[in-house]
This record gives C-alpha cells, sequence and structure tokens, in this order.
C-alpha cells in the first residue's frame, strides 16, 4: 500500500469510529492520527537500525500529542486512538487490524529481560478508556476490554472483559455465569479470579446489614428500658399520695 492510500485510509477510519468527524479538516486535527503517522516514520527507521533517531521522533511525538507508542511496537491497519491523551504501547506490543483504543490505554510490560513482554492484540479489538493489559498476553480478535480494567491472562476471542483482575463477562454474544470452582471455593469465569473490589463490596453490605439488625434490637431494648424506668418514676411519686 502506497504513502498516500495508507493516509485516506486512517482518514476514513476516523469517519467510521468516531461519530464526531464532521469533516477531513477537522480529522486531520486529531492527534491520533498525528501519533500513527509519527510511529510508522520512527517504525521504519526503527527496523533499519536508526534506533536514536527513531526514538527522538518518538519523543517528539510524545510532546506533541501525549501519546507513547515505542518505535518498536508493532502496529497494524485502520488503527483508531478516540482523545488519545496517557495511552502507551510498549517496545514489543503487536496491534492487529481494526483495532480501537481510548485514552489512558496501556500496553505495558511486566519483565525486565530483553524478550516479548508486552500485549499482543487480535483484531476488531476495542480497549476502553484506562484499561492496562500488561505481559506477554493475547487478546483475541473481536474482544472488548472494559474501562480500567486490568488484564494479565490471554483472552480467548469474542469476549468482554471487566475488572480487576479483568474477568470474562460475556464469549460470543452469551453471558458468563460465575460457578463456584469445587477444589478451591473460588469463582471460576473463564481466567480463574474474581474481582476482589467485588468481594469486598458483598461483604461491606453483609456487614452494615448485621449492624443496622444489632442497632434495631439496641434501640427497642433501649425504649423498654426506659418505659420501665418511667414506669417505676412513677410508682414511686405515687405511693406518697396513697400514704
Amino acid at each position: 500500500m502506497s504513502v498516500f492510500s495508507g493516509i485516506r485510509e486512517d482518514i476514513q477510519t476516523v469517519f467510521q469510529k468516531d461519530p464526531a468527524a464532521r469533516n477531513v479538516l477537522e480529522v486531520l486535527t486529531y492527534p491520533g492520527l498525528h501519533s500513527l503517522w509519527f510511529h510508522r516514520i520512527s517504525h521504519w527507521l526503527w527496523k533499519r537500525h536508526f534506533h536514536s533517531t527513531a526514538r527522538i521522533l518518538s519523543h517528539v511525538s510524545r510532546f506533541l500529542t501525549g501519546i507513547e507508542i515505542h518505535p518498536g511496537a508493532k502496529i497494524g491497519r485502520r488503527f483508531f486512538i478516540d482523545h488519545g491523551m496517557g495511552i502507551v504501547i510498549g517496545e514489543t506490543a503487536e496491534v492487529g487490524d481494526d483495532v480501537l483504543l481510548y485514552h489512558q490505554v496501556t500496553l505495558g510490560g511486566t519483565a525486565l529481560q530483553k524478550i516479548k513482554r508486552h500485549p499482543t492484540i487480535g483484531n476488531g479489538v476495542l480497549i476502553g478508556m484506562g484499561a492496562k493489559i500488561l505481559g506477554p498476553v493475547t487478546i483475541g480478535d473481536n474482544c472488548k476490554i472494559g474501562a480500567n480494567a486490568v488484564v494479565n491472562k490471554d483472552i480467548p476471542a469474542d469476549c468482554t472483559v471487566v475488572g480487576i483482575p479483568g474477568r470474562i463477562v460475556r464469549r460470543e454474544g452469551h453471558k458468563i455465569e460465575e460457578k463456584k470452582c469445587e477444589p478451591c471455593g473460588v469463582m471460576d469465569n473463564q481466567i480463574n479470579t474474581s474481582d476482589p473490589q467485588d468481594s469486598s463490596i458483598r461483604e461491606m453490605r453483609q456487614r452494615i446489614e448485621l449492624l443496622e439488625q444489632h442497632t434495631e434490637k439496641l434501640e427497642h431494648l433501649l425504649r423498654r428500658v426506659e418505659a420501665s424506668g418511667a414506669m417505676l418514676r412513677y410508682q414511686k411519686e405515687a405511693e406518697p399520695s396513697a400514704k
């Protein structure tokens, strides 16, 4: 594909994925497009071992757009970054075709060795704002990663993932029912993890309900004590008058 054909395809992708896009002039101001075009040049330089020049160009792109894409990262066609501020894509990350990223997404590494340490994102994936995908994991085609999710395990194709750590809630359009795992007694949701925040919230609700029940019992007992004290005072006051 020629350079001009690629630019035309990138602009058409914006119109397809951003309902706020109204005309070409407006689209040309998108920082997501600028960062993508900067990355293509820096990646071309990186593959030809002009590493220092590629890094300088990527730093210029980060300064201008707020989006950091390492020159070594591999980006597919029709890739679109919406808003984009705070996005970080690591050196060994691989992103497929037709991927949509929102702001503050991180495709990060978890290893210090010079190995494959960043995620591989399949085709047609949507990654919501603030999501973190960490390590050399693979996200299958047509997955949706919810906002602020943290994913550190492989996800099969056609899944919707939410939570910290990420858990699958839909697969191929069907809702995943959480089940108790017999041997370990934990929630089994395809990636064998449960959201600790959900567990904490459930425990807090149970404790609040117990506290409310105890408070009602104490209030009832207090009213009975007050009523008994008032009756005793009345009896003491009535005794002298009876004499």
